[in-house]
Order: structure tokens, then C-alpha cells, then sequence
């Protein structure tokens, strides 16, 4: 009788913890990202935020009707040392319309995860929502040697699910019961890109990114496909 011998799976070669993220502008063509100043960006976020009351409905916080509110919910999030929140400004006007994060940053095993997304109507279907999701895979792959780069979201947030699909991510599955939101039932849906699919999803990212791929409002010509 032949002894089958266990495998532990596919040997990482000479892996490395990864760095943390850091507090660190980032320069895209249409947006930068900027780490979160509650003084600096607080009240263009409250404002911009407040353009559309059901954008708060599947974030962990909020709705948020008065500026105190909304501190108060911002400042329980930045201090979670798990937790790197980013402001996203226009290029062109500095303003800031919007807010995404690292978080469940785990350098030991290369595993990170996007999170926190709130896109004003200012931000929602332009070049900047789009390279904002870019500049985040770019800095953790490409800069920080992640080798999986996570996306959860509400398994009833529609428009998430199919923006991870648009920007590349492959569906993992549902966590059912995965915890009480707000006082309901959340069944969690997973999505993740992992470091070898990185080149070619990047690569199409930044075709579509292109100047000449935009009209003169702004306007896609060739829509994202990965």
C-alpha cells in the first residue's frame, strides 16, 4: 500500500509580512487621496453627504443630520487602530466628495480589505469613483506586497455588488447571519482579487482610465469590462 503524504497546499516561497498602509497622499489623474481630517474635510464631506439622504443606508453609521452627528460616527470609526480612512478629492476643484478606507488590515498574512465607501453624488459614476478604487488596489498590491485585497458588502447592497464585479473582483460566496445591523439581519456577500490577477486587472483599469476615453462631459466612450 502506497502512503499518500499531506499537503499543506502551494508553498509561499520566501514570504515577508507586508508594511501598514500609511497616512499618505495619493495622486491620481482625477481624484487624490488625502487621509482623513475631520477639521480639513468635515464639513464639504457633511454637506456633499447630505445631497442624497439614502447614501447612509448600508454604512455602519449614520443617516447623520446634524454636523455633530456625523463627527461624532466619523471619529468612532478613525479610532479604530484596524481602521485608515482616506478623503477622496476632485483634482481639479480640491474638493472633497467622498470617503473610502483600509480596513481589517492584516500585514502577517498580506490580507487587506476596502471598506467604508461613501461616494456623494458629486463622486457616483464619474472617473474619480473609478481611479479612487485604482489608486487603493495599486498602493496595496503594487506597494505594499498584499497578496489579497478584500470587498464585503450588505449581500442586499445591489449597486456594491456590481461595482466589485465591474472593478474585478471574483465572488466568494455569502456569509449568512454574519452579524445584526442596525437592528437587522445582515447576510454578508465576500469578493476578493488576489496578487496574481492584479496585472491584468490593473492593466484595463488604467486602459479605461485614459484621457481619450472620456468625452468632453466627462462621459465614458468604452465602458470597464475585467
Amino acid at each position: 500500500m502506497i502512503a499518500i503524504q499531506p499537503t499543506l497546499g502551494i508553498e509561499v516561497i520566501n514570504w515577508v509580512e507586508c508594511d501598514r498602509p500609511e497616512s499618505i497622499k495619493i495622486f491620481g489623474r482625477y481624484c487624490i487621496l488625502e487621509p482623513f481630517d475631520f477639521e480639513k474635510h468635515g464639513q464639504q464631506l457633511f454637506f456633499a453627504f447630505n445631497l442624497q439622504q439614502d447614501g447612509w443606508l448600508y454604512l455602519p453609521y449614520g443617516p447623520c443630520s446634524t454636523f455633530d452627528e456625523f463627527f461624532q460616527c466619523m471619529n468612532k470609526i478613525c479610532a479604530n487602530s484596524d481602521t485608515l480612512i482616506y478623503t477622496i478629492l476632485d483634482a481639479k476643484t480640491k474638493k472633497a466628495i467622498g470617503v473610502c478606507g483600509y480596513l481589517r488590515i492584516n500585514p502577517e498574512h498580506g490580507v487587506i480589505e476596502v471598506g467604508h465607501l461613501h461616494y456623494s453624488k458629486l463622486l457616483q459614476k464619474t472617473a474619480a469613483a473609478t481611479e479612487a478604487m485604482y489608486l487603493m488596489m495599486k498602493y496595496a498590491f503594487d506597494d505594499l506586497g498584499y497578496r489579497r485585497y478584500e470587498w464585503k458588502c450588505n449581500d442586499l447592497n445591489i449597486p456594491s455588488k456590481k461595482a466589485a464585479t465591474r472593478l474585478g473582483f471574483t465572488f466568494e460566496g455569502v456569509f449568512r447571519q454574519s452579524n445584526v445591523f442596525k437592528g437587522y439581519n445582515r447576510d454578508t456577500a465576500w469578493y476578493s482579487i488576489i496578487d496574481s490577477e492584479w496585472p491584468e486587472i490593473k492593466q484595463k483599469l488604467e486602459e479605461w482610465l485614459r484621457p481619450d476615453n472620456f468625452d468632453d462631459q466627462g462621459k465614458q466612450i468604452n465602458r470597464l469590462q475585467i
